[in-house]
């Protein structure tokens, strides 16, 4: 039965879980069992684990995985992706062996500037307004520097603060619109940070130079970054694209057609740009990066134009076969959980800790070669056998198949074609 409580996050942890499987767990025995196994036996790590978020009751594993053979201008990776969806590391895989033999991936970031905003209503006049912006900003950023003093020493800070006029679009609504860089970390609190400053000091002086006050409604950072950019691309001969199945003009023009349709097709677009992440949340959430600030700014880029279209592109130009990927990324290598969580360190270390920068186009290069795999697939023998065959091991699992079973049921699947009904038959058969 279902209940609510006052003081819930008072109570102990083994009080959190006795609450919740009391009240809202059918089968309590086995649910607390459940809840309780995925614990760390080092108490120490579970209790980093439970101060990560407010009201923990246990861990949520996802698998993390190694996607080898990543050629990035011209220096090898592995890279680490954490994610449950089947076949997608080896598909990130299978595409970096493929490029791999084809002068690898290049990449290079064109920029960095991130954006916070300070949201207030002035109903005053516009030119007094601006007037006095003009008057206090250099005290604006001064008045940061308690703030912004260690992100100057590394070579980061304020770039600039823009007074922007919305007034076209919401009644008495203004912006103080700030650039950013914060180098190797993400920056979200520093940057949070200094725009409460902005707005303290630009309420605070605002009486006495207008007539009107300034309301301030909200000052946040935001995750479109569309000046966060970083471009990632594979190159090659197209007859080199030939395989045993088809010849190299043949795939390549069927591959620019598919990206073509992407482009121009917003239905299509969506689960196009939903493969392409499937790569890139996966190395962010491996590395301890925000990976839904990242899938917002992404789609929001994805629709700059005013429509929905495909995140990468592909042509054929003299001979010469191009796809390439451009797209905003804001990630850091310091700060947040890249310094508490002990498989992020893994994962940066595997990565040889990269930089900010370096890791914006090492992830830019896993949603490329995602989306390489799946259009190759696609286009060719089908998404789906390549994809089932690696949903086989779920199926049998769900019908907990022994080490016998799997194996047998594996050999036949080799040869046929896998599907969930083909699959319980064959358990069926076994177990007959």
């Amino acid at each position: 039965m279902s209940a609510t409580i006052s003081g819930f996050s008072k109570l102990s942890k083994s009080e959190k879980i006795d609450w919740i499987v009391r009240h809202y767990l059918s089968n309590s025995k086995s649910a607390k069992q459940t809840i309780t196994q995925y614990f760390n036996a080092d108490q120490k790590l579970q209790q980093l684990h439970d101060e990560f978020i407010e009201n923990t009751i246990t861990n949520y594993y996802l698998p993390l995985g190694v996607a080898p053979n990543f050629v990035i201008n011209n220096k090898t990776y592995a890279i680490p992706m954490a994610i449950e969806e089947s076949s997608v590391v080896a598909a990130a895989s299978n595409a970096a062996k493929f490029w791999m033999q084809r002068g690898g991936f290049k990449a290079k970031v064109l920029s960095t500037t991130k954006i916070g905003q300070v949201h207030f209503v002035f109903t005053g006049n516009f030119e007094d307004l601006k007037q006095y912006f003009n008057t206090i900003k250099s005290k604006l950023i001064t008045d940061t520097k308690p703030i912004t003093a260690n992100m100057e020493k590394r070579g980061g800070g304020i770039i600039d603060i823009e007074l922007r006029d919305k007034t076209e679009d919401l009644e008495h609504y203004y912006q103080l619109h700030a650039t950013f860089e914060t180098l190797d970390a993400m920056g979200a609190n520093f940057i949070n940070s200094c725009l409460e400053q902005f707005a303290k000091t630009f309420k605070t002086e605002a009486d006495k130079y207008l007539s009107a006050p300034i309301e301030i409604v909200m000052s946040i950072l935001s995750n479109y970054v569309p000046n966060c950019l970083v471009r990632a691309e594979v190159s090659c001969k197209v007859e080199d694209l030939k395989d045993k199945t088809i010849s190299g003009i043949a795939f390549a023009e069927k591959f620019v057609r598919a990206v073509n349709i992407a482009e121009i097709e917003p239905y299509r677009a969506v689960t196009h740009n939903k493969g392409i992440m499937n790569g890139i949340d996966a190395v962010v959430l491996a590395t301890g990066n925000d990976f839904r600030a990242v899938e917002a700014g992404v789609h929001a880029y994805a629709v700059k134009n005013g429509k929905y279209s495909s995140l990468t592109h592909a042509k054929i130009e003299e001979g010469v076969f191009t796809f390439w990927i451009e797209i905003p990324l804001a990630l850091g290598t310091v700060g947040g959980l890249t310094g508490l969580h002990p498989l992020v360190k893994v994962a940066l270390d595997i990565l040889g800790k990269p930089s900010a920068k370096e890791l914006m186009q090492i992830v830019a290069v896993a949603g490329l070669a995602q989306n390489f795999a799946a259009l190759r697939s696609l286009t060719t023998t089908g998404i789906q056998e390549g994809h089932m065959k690696m949903h086989l091991m779920n199926i049998l699992n769900q019908f907990n198949a022994t080490h016998e079973e799997k194996e047998e049921i594996i050999q036949h699947f080799k040869t046929h074609t896998v599907t969930h009904s083909a699959v319980v038959s064959e358990i069926e058969k076994l177990r007959q």
